[in-house]
């Protein structure tokens, strides 16, 4: 079971995208969309009565969700999604790659144009029509195998250098293990010696990391993180080691030390919502507590 889920937040786009990925990307289908209640919601969700509250999506097995919201928040590129095309799971994979380029080039923006590089031989980075990042990358078929899709942090504004030590925290909060860490040279400036790639295990997904100078964008809850807790004790552990930014805690969500965003629920959430009154209670929460949902 994938534990970690990364959460996309779209402006009233979450079924139009999710039907998007499933045409641009192989083996995607949507598995469960969720709506908002029909009547009872606060002023500012109003205009969402009824609609896709979010979309459950599966690329190569890897599970993501839409959320469906407005206008707050907007992916960027400090959270991107590594796609690995391996030649030797699919003799095709060059061609899969260029396809699936070719479709997130729509309406988007290249950040890397599609090429050869030193550390592949066929790499893309582009930023789809809803602002999520993808980095296309034919791999080494002799190479450790990785997942088709792996999230990458990138490190950046006030953040930036702090790669090493975020994997550092997030393996120990997980029990995880690092992987790959590359460092940049001597010579390479203000990024010396500071991440230049690094993967990282967390509860058997990969990750990976970057440090990366000279942008304007952050963490935000554009992207989040969604982890599955077992019960409210490790809920409350998680939340106690990861919340460090008190105006950013609600309905689950928080922010930790390095400014990225998680969402802490319980194992049966969707059995918790089922229950009477669960979503006016689940929005009066900053962290969830399961017995309030009665």
């Amino acid at each position: 079971m994938q534990r970690i889920v990364p959460n996309i937040w779209f402006d009233h786009t979450a079924a139009e995208a999710a039907e998007f990925y499933t045409s641009a990307f192989p083996d995607a289908r949507v598995v469960e969309s969720v709506h908002y209640p029909t009547e009872g919601l606060p002023d500012f969700q109003a205009d969402m009565a009824g609609e896709v509250l979010t979309v459950e999506l599966e690329i190569g097995g890897y599970r993501l969700l839409g959320i469906n919201a407005g206008a707050e928040f907007r992916p960027n590129p400090s959270v991107s999604f590594f796609v690995n095309f391996d030649p030797s799971r699919d003799p095709d994979a060059k061609q899969h790659l260029d396809e699936v380029w070719a479709k997130l080039s729509e309406g988007g923006n290249a950040l890397m144009p599609l090429q050869t590089y030193d550390f592949s031989p066929h790499y893309g980075w582009i930023e789809d029509r809803y602002g999520v990042s993808w980095q296309l990358m034919l791999t080494n078929p002799s190479g450790e195998p990785r997942p088709f899709l792996v999230p990458c942090l990138l490190f950046t504004t006030d953040v930036q250098g702090r790669a090493k030590e975020a994997i550092g925290f997030y393996t120990w909060l997980f029990e995880g293990e690092i992987g790959t860490v590359a460092t940049y040279p001597e010579g390479a400036g203000d990024v010396a010696g500071e991440v230049m790639f690094a993967d990282f295990e967390l509860d058997g997904q990969w990750f990976a990391a970057m440090d990366s100078a000279g942008h304007t964008f952050g963490f935000t809850p554009g992207v989040s993180l969604m982890v599955s807790c077992d019960g409210q004790a490790e809920l409350d552990r998680l939340w106690n080691e990861l919340s460090s930014v008190p105006e950013a805690e609600q309905c689950g969500w928080c922010t930790d030390k390095f400014g990225l965003s998680w969402q802490l629920v319980p194992a049966n959430m969707a059995e918790l919502m089922s229950t009477p009154g669960a979503y006016d209670k689940l929005m009066g929460m900053k962290k969830i507590e399961i017995s309030d949902f009665g």
